[in-house]
């Protein structure tokens, strides 16, 4: 049931975009979310494929967003003109007061919002509570003066464009489920700052919770200022002094190791002045974790060890570190281990290159294993466990990595091609 009462300030209107020929439809982790959640849940993959041809060729109009509901005139390839209007069912005051309760409970959640940011793990936080922000399977009702009964290639392509709003603003997302973004941050605000215990008052026994006297503004005395944290890590000490070290001791892997540690202390600490999260370290083997520590730029001796405890050559290990810098473990999977596609993953796969490219605009693709190398051109998508597609191009006669990775196979191949 859709609660919109015509109150202006909770609608937005964004002007209609240019088109999109050769490129993907989402680049931020919310535009690509809302069209997996799409395709995920699509019946007829051919509309799916018009829509998207409509929205690429800059057809759909500007964009009026308001709770439940999303419209905008679409205009087909004869040049006829459609209404298409895409409904998402709002949550309910007990599911918004549920998400706005755990929302305020989390005090990165509460401060990325407040800086017009949405973390992605608000989806994973939000579920954990029974509150699904992005469309399930049929959650996403068509309407179109086009007289279809289910989703046309009209309220297809506002589906794709909507992709392209939750790039500039995924606010777009909370507002269609109902709440609008003044008020979502004042109501979130309120929830913070309650529970403080009045100045005068005696406080419970065991003293005021911390995030509470946190939350409380400027009824308590302000904290300091931090201090400005320094633009670059330390520097360890040089071990280079007149004591020999023990026979077992490499003083230059030691001092690499040293500044490694201070490099990643000095990650840690910005991440937490942002409000960024942190994930514990995975314990890597170790010819992982060879090209882990090879990030670091090491001097010759030090490089050379780390080639040879991870199994490679001094090239193979600076590809190795290529990979890792654009995708971590998975980046160096997809570089060094090809793997056959079959059953349901081989379905998907073909499904998305399907996808990916007008029939006029496909490219020639050569298959082999989870690889697919463009006929003609030095350029290849590889696909990795998870479903990503990771950009290869061939320099000097070796595949290298290009790119970090895409959800499509063409967004993929269009960052080699760029």
């Amino acid at each position: 049931m859709n609660r919109y009462d015509g109150d202006e300030s909770l609608e937005r209107t964004f002007a209609a975009l240019p088109p999109a020929r050769g490129k993907g439809f989402a680049r931020t982790w919310w535009g690509l979310a809302w069209l997996k959640a799409l395709e995920d849940s699509a019946l007829d993959n051919e509309q799916l494929k018009a829509g998207r041809r409509l929205a690429r060729a800059g057809g759909v109009g500007a964009v009026s967003v308001r709770p439940g509901r999303v419209t905008a005139v679409v205009q087909d390839r004869d040049s006829t003109h459609h209404r298409a209007d895409v409904l998402l069912e709002e949550l309910s005051g007990e599911q918004w007061d549920r998400f706005l309760d755990m929302t305020a409970e989390r005090a990165g959640h509460v401060a990325a919002l407040l800086d017009r940011d949405m973390p992605p793990h608000l989806v994973e936080d939000a579920a954990v509570t029974g509150v699904d922000l992005l469309p399930g399977m049929g959650e996403l009702q068509a309407e179109c003066d086009c007289g279809a009964w289910d989703h046309c290639a009209h309220t297809a392509a506002l589906c794709y464009q909507v992709a392209r709003l939750l790039d500039q603003d995924p606010f777009v997302l909370l507002l269609l489920r109902g709440r609008g973004e003044s008020a979502l941050l004042e109501d979130l605000q309120a929830r913070s700052a309650r529970g403080v215990t009045p100045v005068g008052a005696a406080p419970e026994p065991g003293g005021v919770d911390a995030a509470e006297a946190f939350a409380a503004g400027d009824i308590l005395p302000p904290l300091p200022d931090l201090p400005e944290p320094p633009e670059e890590p330390g520097v360890p000490p040089s071990l280079d002094t007149e004591t020999p070290p023990p026979a077992d001791t490499d003083p230059a892997a030691l001092e690499y190791l040293a500044a490694r540690t201070a490099a990643e202390a000095h990650r840690l600490l910005m991440g937490t002045l942002r409000a960024e999260p942190h994930h514990r370290a995975e314990e890597l083997p170790l010819a992982q974790d060879a090209v882990r520590l090879a990030l670091g730029a090491p001097d010759p001796a030090v490089a050379e060890r780390l080639a040879e405890g991870s199994g490679r050559d001094r090239e193979q290990l600076a590809l190795a570190v290529r990979a890792w810098r654009l995708g971590g473990a998975p980046g160096l999977a997809v570089l060094e281990e090809e793997w056959a596609v079959t059953g349901e993953a081989l379905a998907r796969a073909r499904a998305a290159l399907d996808a990916a490219w007008d029939e006029e605009e496909r490219p020639s693709l050569r298959a082999r294993g989870n690889r697919w190398t463009v006929v003609g051109a030095p350029a290849q998508v590889r696909l990795g466990r998870d479903g990503r597609w990771w950009p290869y191009r061939k320099e000097r006669g070796r595949w290298v990595p290009a790119a970090g990775p895409a959800q499509d196979p063409a967004t993929a191949l269009a960052s080699v091609e760029g």
